[in-house]
């Protein structure tokens, strides 16, 4: 079947060279002349495990396209899947004007009947919008139906996420609708939940914040046992066994962050504030969420005199391990107080460095400076202070006693919760985690 893929971001992309291995014949349109370059010569402009791998794979046996002709790419295809970001806006709600930009010139471009299908995140109702923009737009007299089709891939994973997902939801509102999008899901062999286009844009929705609540609910739990003297570990493994509750997402830290929990908490919460309903448990996951992200800070300056002049390593600026993203990282507001506070930040991210420099540049900003090592030990050489934000593989394998060795003050404020708390105290190491 031929699709054609809007927007070549985690959503866009992953879903266009996913289809492609399933054995459709994909085209993948971007803006960005430079970036389709890249693409076709095989290389992700996004850093995700096992990506860059079906793109070559792809691109080599000819089911794998890209261009910035969007015309001539729309004018034909069977299906065309919008998988254009929809940001955060200061009040909390979603940025449309991408969605819109795309569905106009799909209603100028296209020329025979098609389906369009959006992928992104959207407000319910939104596609009921673009299905009506789309025909206040039309060039052609041709009949064009709009469906909803989440996608719920972790950075990360994104691409097993796709290739083996626990369901495909689809939301339609016609028969012909539901039968094309089963047709195009068929290679993929996973399960299928069909329901109106309003039920799979609040599905989207009420999933992410689900995941948010249950962060923010242990981690809520974790601040209260270390005032009591529980071990939020050990309450977690034994609420893991309870299948009403699961294994999952029962992991204290630092807080979430992300591409998606902090941006669809806020549009939930705007949504409801809109049709006058007061969601209090999703606001309360967004107030410990904000609160949770500064926490080790916060522990940190109680116990020092003053950060001017003092070496921190950084260890982690990624708002989860296997990506390098940035966005809502919890690494980004302590990296932020440590350098209004006069420290020495040398930081350590295996991924998301180079995105880190665009943000804070190597060298003075405020009262403090940053430099970016190569290897978490030249972070941890000859520092009097270390904060771990990501727990990244390189990360966890570092032996406690490198924190003695190396440190000046082996002082370790710990937001992952990466090592054993006993152990970190028998080698001599200052060492502070969450609810423990």
């Amino acid at each position: 079947m031929k699709l054609v893929v809007a927007g070549t971001g985690y959503v866009g992309l992953v879903a266009g060279v996913c289809f492609a291995e399933a054995g459709h014949d994909v085209t993948c349109v971007d803006v960005d002349a430079d970036k389709v370059k890249l693409m076709e010569s095989g290389i992700s402009p996004i850093y995700e495990e096992g990506l860059e791998a079906l793109m070559k794979k792809n691109n080599a046996e000819g089911r794998l396209h890209y261009t910035v002709d969007y015309k001539n790419a729309y004018k034909d295809a069977d299906a065309i899947f919008i998988g254009v970001g929809t940001p955060e806006q200061p009040d909390g709600s979603a940025n449309l004007s991408y969605i819109a930009m795309v569905s106009r010139q799909i209603a100028e471009s296209v020329e025979r009947d098609c389906l369009v299908v959006v992928k992104s995140t959207v407000p319910v109702g939104t596609n009921d919008k673009v299905e009506q923009f789309i025909k206040d737009f039309l060039v052609h007299d041709v009949k064009v139906e709009v469906a909803s089709n989440p996608e719920f891939l972790a950075q990360g994973s994104a691409v097993h996420d796709t290739l083996y997902a626990a369901r495909i939801i689809i939301g339609t509102e016609s028969k012909d609708a539901e039968r094309l999008l089963r047709e195009i899901y068929e290679p993929f062999h996973l399960p299928i939940v069909s329901v109106s286009r309003r039920s799979a844009e609040m599905i989207k929705y009420a999933s992410n914040d689900f995941l948010a609540l249950k962060i923010s609910y242990m981690n809520d739990i974790a601040n209260l046992c270390e005032l009591v003297g529980a071990d939020i570990e050990d309450v977690a493994k034994g609420m893991s066994y309870d299948a009403r509750i699961g294994a999952n997402f029962l992991k204290a830290g630092i807080g979430y962050g992300g591409s998606c929990f902090p941006k669809d908490t806020k549009a939930l919460k705007f949504l409801a504030d809109k049709v006058g309903y007061h969601l209090e448990t999703v606001e309360a996951a967004v107030a410990v969420n904000v609160r949770q992200k500064t926490k080790l800070f916060q522990k940190a300056s109680d116990r020092m005199i003053t950060f001017q002049g003092l070496k921190a390593a950084v260890l982690g600026l990624a708002f989860k391990p296997g990506t390098d993203d940035l966005r809502e990282a919890p690494s980004i507001d302590n990296v932020e107080l440590l350098l209004a506070n006069g420290a020495e930040v040398y930081a350590y991210d295996p991924a998301a460095a180079d995105n880190f420099k665009k943000r804070y540049p190597e060298g003075s900003i405020g009262k403090g400076r940053i430099a970016y090592v190569n290897k978490p030990e030249d972070a941890l050489q000859g520092a009097n202070i270390c904060f771990i934000f990501t727990e990244w593989k390189e990360i966890k394998e570092i032996p406690s006693k490198c924190f003695k060795e190396l440190m000046q003050t082996p002082l370790v404020y710990d937001g992952r919760n990466v090592y054993d708390v006993n152990e970190m105290r028998e080698n001599g190491i200052e060492y502070y985690s969450i609810g423990r």
